[in-house]
């Protein structure tokens, strides 16, 4: 196991991993965990050389969640609690509104917090085996921040079903109900993951940034105010220098050479 809980590296082909490595706690996310997500997230962010990244876990868990221990220890601390739920939440923002496409790369079970952070990701790809739950039902502590980011990507029935019964699904399940894109071999899914990571990669980043935030911005308009405003954001990604390069590139019939990440 690492001496650091998470760890940043960057693959070829414009592609950083983002891998959580704090097996003895089965990945949960504690308060320094989430604080330590933060760090670097911001990194890769910044960093001139990743225009996709990925989200990993060593061991048999992607996540299980918060850190049950850390919630016991701070009972009758409601400042603690909060300082925890306020950093998870955070982080969740921090990864949708990531300037990067970030996708979940889910070998183990991802639980609670940690299905969570898989939902709250942009794309997401698991193992056959893996499994995703939302547990908190099971010990009287109902799965409400979590639910935030499940409920925006499944169904509201799909959603509650697993709220409400804290009951495991499975990979192909998870497949099924949107939480994820790909179910693929365990033997296949860093290859697999990685592969559609460098496709994304291979675009301009300038418009991959554009594209993620303008979706995200749209999805809770009404329909009219959508169509304005993408219709804008169109309009403005015309103006870009990759978007009149690809365009030439097409016409041209040759590779686009696009700018460097900004």
């Amino acid at each position: 196991m690492s001496t650091e809980p998470i760890t940043l590296e960057i693959l070829a082909n414009h592609v950083g991993v983002i891998t959580l490595d704090h097996q003895s706690s089965r990945n949960s996310l504690s308060l320094a965990m989430l604080q330590e997500l933060e760090q670097r997230l911001l990194e890769a962010e910044q960093h001139p050389a990743i225009h996709v990244l990925i989200i990993r876990a060593k061991g048999p868990a992607f996540s299980a969640g918060h850190n049950l221990k850390e919630i016991q220890q701070a009972f009758g601390d409601q400042k603690q609690h909060q300082a925890l739920f306020d950093q998870c939440s955070k982080v969740m923002q921090q990864v949708v509104n990531l300037d990067l496409p970030v996708i979940a790369e889910v070998s183990g079970v991802a639980t609670a917090a940690g299905c969570q952070l898989v939902a709250s990701c942009d794309l997401a790809v698991a193992a056959e085996s893996a499994r995703f739950a939302t547990p908190g039902v099971n010990i009287g502590l109902f799965c409400s921040t979590p639910m935030v980011a499940l409920s925006r990507v499944v169904s509201p029935k799909h959603a509650l079903e697993m709220l409400l019964t804290g009951e495991m699904i499975s990979a192909t399940q998870a497949v099924a109900m949107g939480l994820i894109n790909h179910a693929v071999d365990n033997s296949a899914l860093a290859d697999f993951t990685v592969a559609l990571a460098e496709k994304i990669a291979s675009k301009s980043p300038a418009t991959l940034k554009l594209g993620k935030h303008a979706f995200y911005q749209q999805l809770n308009m009404p329909l009219a105010e959508a169509y304005r405003y993408t219709g804008q954001v169109m309009v403005d990604n015309l103006t870009q220098a990759d978007a009149m390069e690809g365009i030439d590139a097409f016409i041209a019939k040759r590779p686009a050479q696009w700018q460097a990440k900004q």
